[in-house]
């Protein structure tokens, strides 16, 4: 009886077959029957540019002490203008931050002054004003730019004053009481004033 030899793999048959689960057919380039890259693009339209230009001058946690425990909210203070003469100042309070933020800027369209600035783009003529312990003055200069800092500054930029010098004249840090000084310094050359320039956040500044 003649011996049997096994059967030897000579590495032609791979073991694999096209029905196989899993099993693409194609080249390797990924040019096979597979979902297809590189479709056509989504165009985004753009944002259209807002009416004025905006500015968070301070955002902080405040704490309100009710029956039931303490209930937490924020308070922003925001800064809006078009550089061109046209400024605004609003707070808003509430506990979601864009929120508070869609508040602070409908205040500040309610309180936007229009200022009566000379061709060069600076003030007529030196103005002072005092909020709390912060106080303000802001007089012209010959050419020298825009020379202020804090929160003066930001309401300077946004209205589009130059050639203007700005001094703090308080040991005040708080950056709202600084602008709302500048505010109610500004308003002393401005066309169409606050009604009540106290700044009341009961009437202002709900």
């Amino acid at each position: 009886m003649a011996e049997q030899t096994p059967k030897t793999n000579t590495g032609t048959n791979t073991g694999f077959r096209a029905s196989a689960p899993g099993y693409r057919s194609g080249n390797r380039s990924g040019q096979g029957s597979g979902p297809r890259r590189g479709g056509p693009r989504r165009e985004f339209s753009e944002r259209p540019k807002p009416e004025f230009d905006q500015k968070i001058i301070s955002i902080r946690r405040v704490t309100r002490v009710v029956a039931g425990g303490r209930r937490f909210s924020l308070s922003v203070a925001m800064a809006i203008g078009d550089k061109k003469g046209n400024i605004g100042l609003g707070t808003g309070k509430a506990i979601d931050t864009s929120l508070a933020i869609n508040k602070a800027v409908r205040s500040a369209r309610k309180n936007m002054i229009t200022l009566k600035l000379t061709k060069q783009g600076s003030l007529p003529y030196e103005v002072t004003s005092k909020y709390g312990s912060a106080k303000v003055m802001i007089m012209p200069n010959r050419g020298k730019g825009l020379v202020a800092g804090s929160a003066a500054r930001e309401l300077l930029v946004l209205a589009g004053v130059k050639n203007v010098t700005s001094k703090v004249l308080s040991p005040s840090k708080n950056k709202l009481n600084n602008a709302r000084a500048a505010f109610e310094a500004l308003s002393k050359v401005a066309s169409r004033k606050v009604e009540k320039p106290g700044f009341r956040d009961a009437e202002i500044f709900s």
